[in-house]
């Protein structure tokens, strides 16, 4: 019943302690994975399934750039990117990664992209028992008095054993005798064996006993090695040196100067003579460091720095040292000497990109990851802490993370690569030692382009002149956008709108996509279309795209290309003939006739000029070069012939002058038949003037309606666009009811006047314009100017 009562009780214990481990890794797992697996396993030897354990998909690792990353210089491990698993990359020696007793751990970091994770694993190296015991020497001598007393005790060699835990070091064994015995100290991790006299000698019976000292490890199977330990038995030297205490403890800082003493010990021996001389000297058995940095005066006791002492390196030293006197045999005390390493600042903080995204998307939301860092120093305690910080103005912070000294580098606003395209982060991370040291790294981050900009045109709208008559599938003007991205993003093609067009005009333009170069499929005529409207599109080629219009007004410029066109005189037979009978007696200044002409161009283009080609008589007609009037110039004589014949040139005043010939005979008759054929030819020029009349009407109906046309038009883009860039036109009301019209526009301050066929002499041609284009003064007449305007009139 007790037994029960004792197994349920232990049972209870068991249950308790499971549970609190369980309790234990589950908290820990929370932030990390741990793996445990031996040292020296194969290559290839999967430790445990990364992917299913964090929870990943593993069809999605190796888009997700599925990869680990060791802490260490050396990578052990390995991720397979097929199945999540990872596995032993290269054969592992606890011994040559781990120094010590204490645990072997590997912290890796396992990353995934798309979205960017970092997961922490922790693998934890068990040792096993693959080291032999070794001693520092195959064989170690000692020399005793055959007085020595019982109890003495001699420092064997401490044997060594890489393994840790249980595989290293358990006891020592020495041969069975009868007067030695091992005994074992335990000192700190180590366990030294002394070899202690536990029976008198007798030199007499044997001067010299050869012993094997055995050190054996805890491992399954055990391994051991042998030390050959001789003792050689002398004559007493009785006393051996004494240290004031066994252990002592001092503290130095670290880079302390070469050469330096740092501190001294002192052994006494009551012996006189050479038995009493002490030499000092560093016990066998330390780490070879020890001897690289530190060295021992053996007359003085005094010990100095050799090398360079660094706190990061190893933060104790523990120094055995032997006092040992001249005596036959020598006789030694031992002590210890622990030097603590004290920390400066002299280590400034290391900062490790552990993920960088180089480029980053303009159009990124805030909070967006660019990069993971972390910040370490090899300094401890409050050199070891550390400010971290963005030392640059830029859209970027540091948000810590869960593990410490590890940080994101996120966005803090929006981006614009229009304005700033590039960026570098400065990130700097101050330590809290005295004085405190800082480091800094600069991250280069590019900005890339998104399709947030559409093409920009400079002006809108856009005024283009054309000279009628251009040649049909020439380049007549080009139009032009911006676009502040990049790349594809800023290509522009150009496409003309052609839906809801004026009077399809845009059916002959065309326009390049790829330069705007905008082409006329075909020759306009100013006569048939004085200006038209079109709008043309620029689109990039992002994704969307965007685009933007520009709205272009052309006018067509007037070109001397019609001749002028003798409207009377008119023969039946359609050439420009015409008879006119006058009395003989009618007095000087009669007006015989008049040369009616039209000219469909306009401004000087269209402005007329008679003049008498040929005459029969020149002392006897006289023709008004603006009017087309034949006015007699004197009374007819009896010399006069009856019959006078006139040729009149009609021209333009075009730069190439174009030109038309009218003939007019003039038929001198007495007043009586005069007056008897005046009755016959009024009936013939009624019906003449009623045919002229009727071209006339048809004539002036299809000007005015033109021009009724191109004042509404004008009037609809006048309502709809600044009066800055559209022009404005205006009927010119200075001429008589003949064949006399004008086109006025205004541009900014100046008013211009398109005339045709007639013009007011009191119009002014600007210099380097169109020939057909005027500069009105601001419509102010003077009375020369009223007067001349009647050259316009025809009676």
């Amino acid at each position: 019943m007790e037994m029960e009562r004792q197994y349920r009780g232990k049972l209870c214990s068991r249950f308790a302690l499971c549970l609190f481990l369980l309790l234990l890794v589950g908290n820990r797992a929370s932030g990390e994975i741990r793996y445990s697996i031996p040292e020296e396993v194969n290559e290839g030897t999967v430790v445990g399934n990364v992917a299913k354990d964090l929870g990943l998909d593993i069809t999605s690792l190796f888009n997700r750039r599925f990869r680990v990353v060791s802490e260490s210089k050396d990578a052990f491990f390995e991720v397979n990117r097929d199945n999540g698993a990872l596995y032993v990359h290269r054969k592992i020696d606890r011994e040559e990664l781990c120094q010590g007793s204490g645990a072997c751990i590997i912290e890796l970091k396992v990353i995934v992209e798309n979205p960017l994770e970092i997961h922490y694993i922790v693998v934890e190296i068990t040792d096993v028992n693959d080291h032999t015991p070794s001693f520092p020497e195959k064989e170690q001598t000692f020399e005793i008095f055959e007085q020595t007393l019982t109890g003495r005790r001699l420092q064997l060699h401490t044997a060594r054993d890489p393994d840790a835990g249980s595989n290293s070091i358990r006891t020592y064994t020495l041969t069975s005798n009868e007067h030695f015995e091992v005994d074992i100290r335990q000192s700190d991790e180590d366990k030294i064996p002394f070899l202690v006299l536990k029976k008198s000698l007798d030199r007499e019976k044997n001067d010299k006993h050869t012993l094997l000292l055995t050190a054996i490890d805890g491992g399954k199977p055990q391994k051991s090695g042998t030390l050959n330990v001789t003792i050689i038995v002398l004559d007493s030297n009785d006393n051996r040196p004494m240290f004031s205490q066994e252990i002592y403890q001092i503290e130095i800082e670290e880079n302390v100067e070469i050469g330096t003493s740092v501190f001294k010990i002192h052994a006494t021996d009551p012996d006189e003579g050479t038995n009493g001389i002490v030499e000092y000297s560093l016990g066998k058995t330390l780490k070879k460091k020890v001897y690289d940095i530190f060295e021992l005066d053996k007359i003085t006791g005094e010990i100095h720095v050799k090398g360079v002492v660094d706190y990061e390196e190893n933060d104790v030293y523990k120094l055995d040292v032997e006092a040992s006197d001249k005596g036959t045999p020598p006789l030694v005390g031992e002590c210890r000497v622990i030097i603590k390493i004290k920390d400066i600042n002299d280590n400034p903080p290391e900062i490790e990109v552990t993920s960088l995204s180089n480029t980053v998307s303009e159009d990124s939301k805030p909070g967006t990851i660019v990069s993971l860092i972390r910040v370490k120093d090899k300094d401890s305690g409050v050199n070891g802490k550390m400010i971290s910080s963005i030392t640059s103005e830029v859209p970027f912070e540091l948000k810590p993370s869960y593990k410490e000294n590890t940080y994101s580098v996120v966005t803090k606003g929006h981006l614009d690569r229009e304005q700033v395209s590039h960026y570098e982060i400065t990130i700097k991370a101050t330590d809290c030692g005295d004085p405190p040291l800082s480091s800094f790294k600069t991250l280069s981050i590019q900005i890339s382009d998104v399709n947030d900009n559409s093409p920009h045109f400079e002006q809108n709208p856009l005024q283009f002149y054309l000279v009628e008559n251009n040649v049909a599938g020439a380049s007549i003007f080009s139009v032009s956008a911006t676009d502040n991205d990049i790349n594809d993003n800023a290509a522009i093609s150009y496409h003309i709108v052609r839906e809801g067009s004026q009077n399809g005009m845009t059916s002959f333009i065309n326009v390049n996509s790829e330069n705007g170069h905008i082409t006329a499929l075909k020759s306009f005529d100013f006569e048939t279309v004085k200006t038209f409207q079109f709008q043309v599109v620029a689109t990039d080629s992002g994704t969307p795209s965007l685009s933007s219009n520009v709205t272009v007004n052309v006018f067509i410029l007037d070109q001397n290309d019609n001749a002028p066109v003798i409207l009377y005189p008119v023969s039946s037979n359609g050439s420009a003939e015409g008879v006119e009978e006058i009395p003989r007696n009618v007095n000087a200044a009669h007006l015989v006739t008049k040369v009616r002409a039209y000219d469909a161009d306009i401004g000087y283009n269209g402005w007329l000029l008679f003049s008498l080609q040929e005459v029969t008589e020149h002392s006897l007609f006289a023709l008004d070069r603006y009017t087309g009037q034949i006015r007699t110039l004197r009374s007819f004589t009896e010399t006069d012939e009856a019959e006078q014949k006139l040729v009149i040139l009609v021209k333009d005043n075009g730069n190439v002058s174009l030109s038309a010939t009218a003939t007019v005979i003039v038929k001198v008759v007495e007043p009586k038949e005069a007056f008897a054929a005046s009755d016959v030819k009024s009936a013939t020029n009624d019906d003449e003037e009623s045919n002229v009349t009727f071209y006339l009407m048809i004539t002036l109906a299809s000007v005015s309606a033109l021009f009724l046309i191109s004042i509404i038009v004008l009037i609809a883009m006048q309502c709809s666009k600044s009066t800055d860039y559209t022009s404005k036109y205006l009927q010119e009301a200075n001429y008589d009811g003949t064949l006399c019209h004008s086109i006025q526009y205004r541009s900014g301050d100046k008013r211009y006047m398109l005339v045709g066929p007639r013009m007011s002499i009191g119009s002014t041609i600007v210099p380097g314009s169109h020939a057909n284009t005027l500069v009105l003064p601001d419509r102010r007449r003077t009375s020369t100017e009223a007067s001349k305007a009647d050259i316009c009139r025809q009676e």
